[in-house]
This record gives C-alpha cells, sequence and structure tokens, in this order.
C-alpha cells in the first residue's frame, strides 16, 4: 500500500516548493512533535477499520485509488493550502484548474466551455439544474428512475418539479415514457445520465436530444461516473452512439475522483454556454481585488474550495493526457474488458444468474435461487460470506420485474430483489478474476447450505 518512491517524491517536490519561498524572513511554526506523533499512531491505527479499497479484492462501490501523482501534488500542495475561490487564494492553482477545465471540455468536444471544479458531483449537478432553473423557471426535471437520487433531492432543494422516468430492460431512460411527459409541456430540462452508478447504463442521448429540440427542453448530461468512458475504445455501439452527442448537450457533470484518477472530493460542471455565467454575477467587497482576471468565485456557487485538488487533477492530467488510444484511455478499455469477462464467467456459472450485459465496468448478478425472496437471502449472505474471505462486493435493491427479464422463471414473491454488484474499475480486475470467481462459487454453495 506504501510505495517508499512516493514519499522521496513528495519530499523532493516539497523542496522545490519551498526554494520559491526562500527569501522570506525564518518561520517556522512549533509544535510538539512527540504528541503530533501519538497522535497520528492512533489516527493510523484507526485507519485501519476501512475496506481494502485500493486493492483488486475489493470490488463492490465505486472507488478507485487515486494516481500515485494525484496523491502527491495534492499533498505536496497542501503545504500552500491554496483556496480556489479568488486569485489572491490560489493564485497558480486557479491557473492550473482553468487549464483542467479546457482539457476536460476538449475530451467532450467543447472549446472553451464555462466551468469549474467542485468538491463532487453532488454540488456539480446542483449547479447544472439550478441553471436549468433560472433558463426554464418553474419547469419540470425528468431523470431516470436509476439515475442518482441527487436530482430528486435538488429539485426540491430548488423548488423545481422532478418526475422519474422508467427504465427499459437495459437499465436506461424508457423513450416513450420521456415523449409521454413531454406532451404536458411542463417539462424544462432532461437529464441524461452517462453510465447511471446502479447498473452502469448509458441513457440513448441520441434519441433524447431530439425529443428534447422537439419540444425546446435543455439536457443536462449526468456523466460524473461514465464521463471519461467517451476515450475508451472498446465502448460498444449503443454507447458509443451516445457520447458521440455529447458535444450537443447544454451542460455536462464529470467526477475526476471517480475515473479521473482524483482524491476526494473533485467533481466538475461544465457549460456548453459561457453565457450563463451572468446568473453566477455577483460583487465582493473584499475578494475580487488582486487581478482583472476571471475569479473561478465568480462562476461558482461554492466560495471556497481546494486548490489541492486543481493540483492534482493538473498533474494527472499531465502524465497521463485525455486522448484516444493514450495510456489513460488503455486502462478504461481494461476496466471495460474485466468487466465484460466477468459477465461472461457469471454466465458459465450453474451458480449465479448475471443480469444485463455491462456497457461499462459494472456488473449486476444474483444467486441462482427459485423466488425473489430465496435470490436476496443468499446475495446477503454471499456479501458476507466472501467478506471473510477477503473479496469485497456491493449490493442493490432492484424492482423484482427488471430482474424477471433476465431470470424469467423467478417466482415474484416480493416487490424487490437483493442482487450482487460489483465495480471492476480498477485496470488490474482483469488479472484477478479467477480468485475472486473461487471465491464467488465458494460463497454460493455455503450460502445454499
Amino acid at each position: 500500500m506504501i510505495n517508499p518512491a512516493e514519499i522521496k517524491l513528495l519530499e523532493a517536490a516539497l523542496q522545490r516548493l519551498a526554494e520559491g519561498f526562500e527569501n522570506l524572513p525564518d518561520f517556522t511554526p512549533q509544535f510538539d512533535s512527540n504528541e503530533v506523533a501519538a497522535i497520528l499512531d492512533q489516527a493510523a491505527t484507526r485507519m485501519q477499520d476501512n475496506y481494502p479499497y485500493h486493492h483488486p479484492m475489493y470490488a463492490g462501490q465505486m472507488l478507485k485509488p487515486p494516481h500515485a501523482i494525484a496523491r502527491i501534488a495534492y499533498a505536496m500542495s497542501l503545504w500552500v493550502n491554496p483556496n480556489n475561490h479568488a486569485l489572491d487564494g490560489g493564485k497558480a492553482s486557479s491557473g492550473m484548474e482553468k487549464e483542467c477545465i479546457e482539457e476536460l471540455g476538449a475530451m467532450f468536444g467543447w472549446r472553451q466551455p464555462l466551468g469549474h471544479l467542485t468538491g463532487g458531483g453532488t454540488v456539480a449537478n446542483l449547479e447544472a439544474l439550478w441553471i436549468a432553473g433560472r433558463l426554464r423557471p418553474g419547469k419540470r426535471i425528468l431523470a431516470s428512475d436509476q439515475a442518482h437520487y441527487t436530482h430528486s433531492r435538488l429539485s426540491d432543494v430548488l423548488g423545481l418539479p422532478f418526475s422519474a422516468v422508467r427504465v427499459d430492460e437495459h437499465g436506461r431512460m424508457d423513450l416513450a415514457h420521456i415523449e409521454q411527459l413531454l406532451k404536458v409541456g411542463d417539462v424544462g430540462t432532461i437529464v441524461a445520465t452517462i453510465g447511471n452508478t446502479a447498473l452502469g447504463a448509458v441513457d440513448p442521448l441520441a434519441e433524447i436530444i431530439e425529443l428534447a429540440r422537439e419540444h425546446d427542453v435543455r439536457v443536462h448530461a449526468d456523466a460524473a461516473y461514465g464521463g471519461y468512458f467517451g476515450l475508451a475504445s472498446k465502448v460498444d455501439a449503443a454507447a458509443r452512439a451516445a457520447y458521440r452527442r455529447l458535444v450537443e448537450v447544454d451542460s455536462i457533470v464529470v467526477d475526476p475522483h471517480k475515473h479521473g484518477l482524483q482524491p476526494y472530493g473533485c467533481g466538475c460542471i461544465l457549460f456548453r454556454d459561457a453565457d450563463v455565467g451572468r446568473f453566477y454575477k455577483h460583487d465582493s467587497p473584499y475578494t475580487y481585488f488582486s487581478s482583472a482576471e476571471l475569479h473561478l468565485g465568480e462562476i461558482s456557487l461554492e466560495c471556497s474550495r481546494p486548490g489541492a485538488s486543481a493540483v492534482a487533477l493538473w498533474a494527472t492530467q499531465k502524465l497521463l493526457p485525455l486522448v484516444q488510444d493514450g495510456e489513460f484511455s488503455k486502462s478504461l478499455d481494461h476496466s471495460l474488458s474485466a468487466a465484460r469477462s466477468f459477465h461472461e464467467r457469471l454466465v458459465a456459472s450453474v451458480a449465479y444468474v448475471p443480469l444485463m450485459k455491462p456497457e461499462l465496468d459494472i456488473v449486476v448478478y444474483m444467486p441462482s435461487a427459485a423466488d425473489a425472496r430465496l435470490a436476496s437471502a443468499r446475495s446477503r449472505r454471499v456479501f458476507a460470506l466472501a467478506a471473510e474471505q477477503g473479496l469485497h462486493l456491493a449490493m442493490i435493491e432492484l424492482p423484482t420485474a427488471l430482474v424477471q427479464v433476465y431470470v424469467p422463471e423467478l417466482v415474484a414473491n416480493s416487490a424487490t430483489v437483493t442482487c450482487l454488484r460489483s465495480v471492476l474499475m480498477k485496470p488490474e480486475h482483469n488479472s484477478w478474476l479467477e480468485p475472486i470467481m473461487s471465491i464467488l462459487e465458494k460463497a454460493a454453495t455455503a450460502a445454499r447450505e
């Protein structure tokens, strides 16, 4: 887990950073190093009480370890502790953030979009829906019923009506249901999820855009999870069609702290039309005096924001450019391959039944069972038994009707089924499928006893 080379790289970076401040009078904050060491030892011991998120045997929630360069750059920048709200609080790191935004925009085919980093996808989506509400006052927000729950909650926060759109058998938004809701005439924005966090499904963006144009409705792409996969070469045809149309949406959210190899929290909001910046306009009596250049706080609902996030992302994108067929995009292909291979192994297993074929790197499956209640009980048992063997999974509650599309013989004696869910977002998962399947098979056998 700890690579001594990283510690040496951090030390070298800190020494280089210190050279920029050598002209200052001597000043070293004092603290009791023995007391600090004792408390840090306690903190490190308590932090051992965590799942091994960094390891391939963690195949549960969407927790991808930051790249070494992101960890080092983030830690190094903390010795300055920049605040990217105003340029006088984050002079260098604000410039780095602006460069990152241009590169992220270019990944979606946009030149110089309006945007900034956020604390995560929730705040990024809040800003997208806030702008949607300003441009379409009082109009309804539509999002998939498998979209992140943040959309319904944020719509409530913003005082905007919200409707959930049912999904088809692939977990994608049902186009007929969207059209039915649009005919009412009160919809202002459709949220298309580009890789929902439950199933990894990519909503049919091309068709959604056409429906939106017909009804003069905005389209927001929540690509918090799946946005980076537009760079991958192994995305299937249906998803590829959606990624090609991202350039046409009104706003995009992407989370670098998911597939962008960043520490939490690092989200991003991008707007195609920079003119929406007028809604952010405000005056501050003390923060915007150091430069006539754009202060990031002038286009953000958040005020203080960690410049360290921008430094870490900037360093990562320098090392791993956001281009197709590069090292970064190939790592995404490894994750796609791992998910598909895992799905195939589950198909071949008599102990498990996989649901929809993964579009991205999320695989949903259940232990073989005659009815919904038994399947749920076995899923929970496998979850616990696998953890005892060092394999950590996740669970998901799905409508029984959706599960029956893939397991038609399943008796529906409950409204929902607890299924298992694995996010194979580490490229190394490809070479760990054998031990993962071995543990799963043993757990399934024990769960039936």
